[in-house]
């Protein structure tokens, strides 16, 4: 596709031009799961990314997407690939919390509640992420932050006390540690089941991005969106690690430069997607506006106790994430 040849450059572009110097050989095939649907903007850009390595390896390697959770549902993608189950895959990185506390550093309350801020929280916790994920015989490509994540309701809130007894749609750790403390009840639910959750009742509430909500036509069931920027949580493409040592070096420079131009891109649709996705929910119908500051006020606190359990839990690794990422600031 001649979309490859706009976005590859560098000894990317060279390894096609290489590749596509030698006989033809026969493809090897790379299933990825993703567990969001087709129309959302990590899918897409997996998809990008996907005819990338496709085209830039002369066909060598062809990559075909399964979104929306089915091939393998979000929480089972990051295990099909350290078994080998699928060669590639993508999953939001503080899903794995529960592993590991470092893995959630991108879902502190209000550590790095910007773009900005997010980028270099990521860059000093990507020494260790990559370690921890060597451990586990996976290999990093790129990784892409949702929007900041906001507060979705049925109703009007105004105030903590008003949120007690809600069912809270958690995907994480964190946020089913916000539920608890805000008095909500947690229920996990994935993302490809959001829709069917609220709708039914399973779950009144969430916190995520306007994407999310967008992407789910929430409007049906919800009708307030609360903007209260807490945290950019990541999703990230990683690969098989024995997968990857097997893979020839001219191969990797083509799946290395198509990585490194899906996360530029992706970040460029994340920050694109904030405002579209408003206007949208808007659109549809519900209430969005920033959090009164009542609620914000007492938000903060809560981001204070999340953010000292996590630093107790993640102990030495989580400080030294912490003490870099404050210290390019």
């Amino acid at each position: 596709m001649t979309l490859t040849k706009k976005l590859m450059g560098g000894a990317a572009a060279t390894a096609i031009a290489v590749s596509g110097a030698l006989p033809a050989l026969a493809a090897e095939k790379w299933d990825m799961p993703m567990a969001y649907s087709a129309s959302n903007f990590h899918s897409e850009n997996g998809v990008q990314f996907a005819e990338c390595v496709t085209d830039g390896t002369g066909g060598e390697i062809e990559i075909t997407v399964h979104p929306g959770g089915s091939l393998f549902a979000g929480a089972d993608i990051k295990r099909a690939i350290q078994t080998g189950q699928v060669q590639i895959g993508e999953r939001l990185m503080s899903g794995h919390q529960n592993e590991n506390a470092v893995f959630g550093f991108d879902s502190v309350p209000f550590l790095a509640p910007s773009f900005e801020a997010s980028a270099k929280l990521f860059e000093a916790a990507r020494p260790k992420m990559d370690e921890l994920l060597g451990e586990q015989n996976l290999v990093m490509l790129y990784a892409v932050p949702w929007p900041p994540q906001g507060l979705y309701f049925n109703k009007e809130v105004n105030s903590v006390a008003d949120m007690e007894g809600t069912k809270f749609r958690s995907y994480n750790n964190a946020t089913s540690r916000f539920a608890e403390l805000t008095g909500m009840l947690p229920v996990t639910i994935e993302a490809a089941e959001i829709s069917q959750a609220f709708a039914t009742g399973v779950a009144e509430s969430m916190i995520s991005s306007g994407a999310t909500g967008y992407d789910r036509k929430v409007w049906e069931s919800l009708s307030h969106f609360y903007e209260v920027d807490a945290w950019l949580p990541y999703n990230y493409v990683m690969v098989n690690k024995d997968i990857w040592d097997g893979v020839s070096e001219e191969n990797r420079e083509v799946i290395t430069g198509c990585a490194e131009e899906a996360g530029a891109r992706g970040l460029q649709a994340s920050k694109d997607y904030t405002q579209f996705t408003m206007d949208g929910l808007r659109e549809g119908g519900m209430t969005v506006e920033p959090a009164g500051d009542e609620l914000m006020g007492e938000l903060r606190e809560i981001g204070e106790t999340m953010t000292n359990e996590w630093l107790e839990a993640a102990g030495e690794d989580g400080a030294a994430i912490v003490d870099a990422y404050k210290g390019m600031n």
